[in-house]
């Protein structure tokens, strides 16, 4: 079944915009009241307007807060890599997850625990990013390998592989040196502990990445149907490809140092955006933010609530949303939402 799209309208956009925004700032407060210590609306209120102090209000301001704040930037930065991935590639199977940026800066980090163990949270995110490029540039080499360029499903193979021998290193890594536990922790994929100090490092970067690929859009959307049309229209395609792929590395990699692999978020958020508001980035991206951080709201409260007091991993929670997602687009070759 192919799903057509209206073309936007300013307006038109506007209004689903702020419906989108809307459901991210109710599930935003869904997420901060839902947990295994019980606390109610006026709680975190109390907590965001006042400086009221209290076991209830302290909890909401130095775990969930942090949290859930981390859930929407983790989900935006996600959603827009995966965004620019699938219009760059113009890919609709592309995901940073799929693609191995997420599984190289797994391995970097395990590396980067075992042999620097007294590096800092910006050290590790340092390390994150080198190995996402290394991750993204072994899947691209792989696909250019072979005569007929880089066709989606062999760059999927190629991500899949990759991937694969990626977080058998990050393992081999921590059973050698004995951080297994360390760094099983951090490939599983969730927030837990998620301090303010580890936001004030990761969030200027995301917001960094996500401020570029907004003012990239129209660029993007162009390169996304036809890279013969953006050299004719005097667009300079090396120099606006390697920018969004820095965008890329910067929103993966940021993401990888603060949750861990996550995967699909990338893949399935952009294709909900394109059935919402069509083909044009300049929409798309914006849409992408919101859907993606409130995604990954909802899968953190449910992570936090299904068996409460235990944690389920979010990873095993987006997982179970994304998968069944991605069999249908591989059914379809990748038109089912286009």
């Amino acid at each position: 079944m192919k799903i057509e799209t209206q073309p936007q309208t300013p307006i038109l956009f506007r209004y689903k915009l702020l419906a989108s925004l809307l459901m991210l700032v109710s599930m935003f407060f869904i997420a901060m009241v839902l947990g295994a210590a019980e606390v109610t609306m006026k709680d975190v209120w109390l907590a965001l307007t006042s400086d009221a102090t209290g076991d209830k209000l302290s909890i909401i301001r130095e775990i969930r807060l942090p949290r859930e704040l981390a859930a929407i930037f983790v989900g935006a930065a996600l959603a827009v890599s995966g965004a620019i991935m699938q219009g760059m590639t113009r890919n609709p199977l592309a995901d940073p997850g799929l693609l191995g940026l997420t599984a190289g800066a797994s391995a970097a980090l395990a590396v980067t625990m075992a042999f620097i163990p007294s590096a800092n949270y910006f050290e590790m995110m340092v390390a994150c990013f080198i190995g996402a490029t290394l991750g993204a540039l072994l899947v691209f080499g792989l696909s250019a390998m072979k005569k007929g360029g880089f066709s989606p499903f062999r760059i999927v193979l190629a991500g899949a592989a990759v991937s694969t021998f990626l977080f058998a290193i990050a393992e081999g890594v921590g059973l050698y040196f004995k951080i297994s536990k360390d760094v099983s922790m951090w490939t599983a994929g969730g927030l837990i502990g998620t301090s303010w100090n580890q936001l004030q490092v990761i969030v200027p970067f995301i917001l960094v990445g996500i401020v570029i690929a907004l003012f990239l859009s129209k660029q993007l959307t162009i390169l996304s149907l036809n890279e013969e049309v953006a050299v004719g229209l005097g667009q300079r395609t090396r120099l606006i490809k390697t920018i969004l792929f820095i965008v890329i590395i910067l929103l993966a990699g940021a993401s990888v140092a603060l949750v861990g692999n996550m995967a699909f978020i990338g893949l399935l958020v952009p294709h909900i955006a394109r059935t919402i508001v069509g083909t044009d980035y300049r929409f798309i991206i914006p849409i992408s933010i919101v859907f993606g951080a409130t995604l990954m709201l909802i899968a953190d409260t449910m992570g936090r609530t299904i068996n409460a007091p235990y944690e389920t991993p979010v990873v095993a929670i987006v997982a179970m949303m994304g998968l069944p997602f991605f069999l249908f687009i591989v059914h379809k070759g990748g038109k089912a939402f286009s």
